[in-house]
């Protein structure tokens, strides 16, 4: 029988953060059974490790309730700390991920980042499916599509309340981020240099809104590198979940010589 632990990541409390299934013996399972288990379980990820290449690498697949997805930031931060304390270092099907934890606390350095533009087209079908207008867009921070392990459009609305108030179009978001290969959407708002917001839209995992969605905070942090609104050693505070009654905190830092971004966070088992 596998074994499938419940765990909370970017939160220190179980009723916050978002939860994630851990499986951390899922050598004998294949592809149908990873994404039964992890539609059974019905959190936005459940992560498999899937081997033990030695040397602490981990060979580390991520299932939403409708699909794989080549990499989950809160899913990795709830796995290593079930781990536990050390260096560890996760191949996923974006590439290795070393992650560091110390007394509950996961810091994963994601892939290299990458910042590209979004078509004019696929930033109106976004605000459509969205029931956004392009005035209520942050003119600072213009939508563009990013990477770090995984894709997500960035889109900054210009008031918390335009954020605070999301309620998409399920078919027609869900249908345009599988044409383009999205796998969330960053909304996001500036509440102070350095402090943001965030909301994510995850349709095509089956799940309305993530809670907390570490590869999508790495993404913003290679977006903020690109567009000049942060630097090596800046450290960004994202507020995500509050708008949902799952209050998460995660922690983005870039490092100088790093192409990849760091994110961090607590993870606790939901027994806690």
């Amino acid at each position: 029988m596998t074994d499938i632990e419940r765990w909370v990541a970017f939160s220190d409390d179980p009723k916050g953060g978002n939860p994630a299934g851990v499986v951390l013996d899922a050598t004998a399972l294949d592809d149908a059974e990873m994404l039964r288990i992890a539609a059974d379980v019905g959190y936005s990820e459940t992560a498999f490790v899937t081997a033990d290449l030695g040397h602490g690498k981990k060979r580390v697949r991520y299932f939403s309730p409708l699909a794989e997805v080549p990499f989950c930031g809160h899913a990795t931060v709830a796995t290593a700390v079930a781990l536990g304390p050390g260096e560890h270092v996760f191949v996923t099907n974006a590439g290795e991920v070393p992650v560091s934890v110390s007394d509950g606390v996961a810091t994963l350095t994601s892939v290299a980042t990458s910042v590209a533009p979004l078509e004019a087209g696929d930033v109106e079908a976004l605000l459509a499916a969205l029931g956004w207008s392009i005035d209520e867009l942050d003119t600072l921070l213009p939508p563009k599509l990013a990477y770090a392990g995984a894709y997500h459009p960035v889109v900054a609305a210009a008031t918390r309340r335009r954020l605070a108030e999301l309620d998409y179009d399920v078919p027609t978001l869900k249908a345009l981020m599988e044409s383009r290969g999205w796998t969330t959407v960053q909304l996001i708002h500036q509440a102070a240099p350095g402090s943001f917001d965030v909301r994510n839209p995850f349709p095509v995992g089956g799940v309305y809104e993530d809670p907390a969605t570490g590869a999508a905070a790495a993404a913003l942090g290679g977006y903020l590198r690109d567009r000049g609104l942060a630097h090596d050693g800046d450290t960004i505070a994202l507020r995500q979940g509050d708008d949902m009654g799952r209050p998460s905190r995660l922690t983005v830092e870039l490092h100088a010589g790093e192409p990849g971004v760091r994110v961090r966070g607590t993870a606790v088992p939901m027994t806690a």
